[in-house]
């Protein structure tokens, strides 16, 4: 069967436009959940949290979503999980109508959010590589990349805009969001992966996928990296503090403040597309990290708003080069027998990182302060990515993705 058959232009676009809309989704209720946790309880701690209830479900069900990935269909095991965020939302709309006084119940949605997220995060950047040959797949990365930025561009700041509305209009767009995402994604057709008959067990599957990317220096450095930079470098957790008590734009401010990082990002993707990277990738990728450090460092100094802008716009296109590296040398490095494994594993350093990292600036801000808490954590990005040239040399001494690619 020719290429053309298996591969259509029209998955791939359909798979984008999937992860916009969910993506999309996501970000507008962030917005709003954020606002409303620490509208309610007025401290930091609160927002980290939010961030707790996430990552606690996903830390427990990713590995495991990443096996399941494997045995089964990628596409349903997504929807399924989209139809959870959907009732998740549906949830969070009925709280904001019956308005509690304490933020309690919103943590407990959360925990179940997480657990669809859980699923959404293997199965999702699993999927890819089936949906186009290998040589495009580093330029299809970053062309998928570049309408998630804009879903995160457009996202918060419509989440803000539509809360100024009150919370039906976002809860009921982001519901809207996750069933067309689950929808869509059913539909996709691409290579289809058949595993091969085996006795191991699921403990001992899941411990597979961790072996393999223990294995690879390449692949555990990358990961790794970006889960200390993210863990330390968690500012946009605490940017409705910024948002109501330092910079006072209030949550259309709060917005344009979540967008920022995304608009950088979207930017840097456009780039990246259009004229990827075609050499000593991994230096660039220490480097990118390292202007991610900086640029968190500027922002938690900024008491101006057009400042805090510029920073967090580079902080987010620094982030997008780290991301397009990381995700392309996971990929390439991956037969398809292990691709859910190795993304649950990716997804559990990554992806829970982000809701670990919102929970670590909550408790360091409620110590600190939040400037302070802000900018150590930009420091201690810049002190593991010294620390990570030294430990991960290989990783430092790639110089272009077909390094490391292997077949199909």
């Amino acid at each position: 069967m020719s290429d053309s058959t298996i591969y259509r232009d029209r998955d791939l676009h359909s798979f984008v436009g999937a992860r916009f809309i969910s993506t999309l989704a996501i970000q507008v209720q962030s917005v709003a959940i954020g606002w409303q946790v620490y509208d309610m309880e007025r401290t930091p701690l609160a927002l980290g949290l939010v961030g707790l209830c996430q990552f606690a479900p996903m830390f427990l069900l990713t590995l495991p979503a990443g096996d399941i990935t494997d045995r089964f269909n990628q596409r349903r095991v997504y929807s399924l999980a989209a139809g959870l965020q959907a009732v998740c939302s549906l949830l969070f709309l009925a709280l904001s109508i019956y308005r509690p006084h304490s933020a309690w119940m919103f943590y407990c949605v959360l925990v179940l959010f997480g657990a669809a997220r859980g699923f959404t995060g293997p199965s999702g950047s699993s999927l890819l590589p089936f949906l186009v040959p290998p040589e495009r797949l580093a330029k299809s990365m970053a062309f998928s990349s570049s309408f998630f930025t804009a879903a995160t561009i457009s996202g918060p700041a419509l989440g803000g805009f539509l809360y100024a509305l009150g919370p039906v209009p976002v809860y009921s767009l982001c519901i809207a969001g996750f069933i067309g995402a689950a929808l869509i994604v059913t539909r996709l057709g691409g290579r289809r992966f058949v595993p091969a008959p085996t006795q191991a067990s699921r403990l001992e599957r899941v411990a597979e996928g961790v072996r393999f990317v223990r294995s690879r220096p390449v692949v555990l450095g990358a990961i790794s990296l970006d889960l200390f930079a993210v863990l330390l470098g968690g500012a946009t957790a605490l940017l409705p503090v910024y948002a109501r008590d330092i910079l006072h734009v209030g949550p259309l401010g709060l917005g344009f403040l979540r967008s920022a990082p995304a608009a950088g990002a979207f930017s840097m993707a456009f780039f990246l597309t259009h004229w990827p990277l075609r050499g000593k990738v991994g230096a660039k990728m220490f480097a990118a990290v390292a202007v991610f450090g900086v640029a968190t460092i500027v922002f938690g100094l900024s008491t101006w708003f057009p400042v805090s802008l510029l920073a967090l716009y580079v902080l987010g296109a620094s982030d997008m080069v780290s991301v397009n590296i990381r995700s392309s040398l996971i990929q390439l490095s991956t037969p398809d027998t292990m691709r859910g494994r190795v993304s649950s594993v990716s997804m559990l350093f990554i992806g829970a990182s982000n809701e670990l990292g919102e929970f670590e600036s909550g408790i360091t801000a409620a110590l600190m302060g939040t400037v302070p808490a802000v900018v150590a954590g930009g420091i201690g990005t810049l002190l593991v990515v010294g620390f990570w040239m030294k430990l991960f040399p290989p990783l430092r001494q790639v110089n272009k993705f077909t390094d490391v690619a292997v077949p199909v």
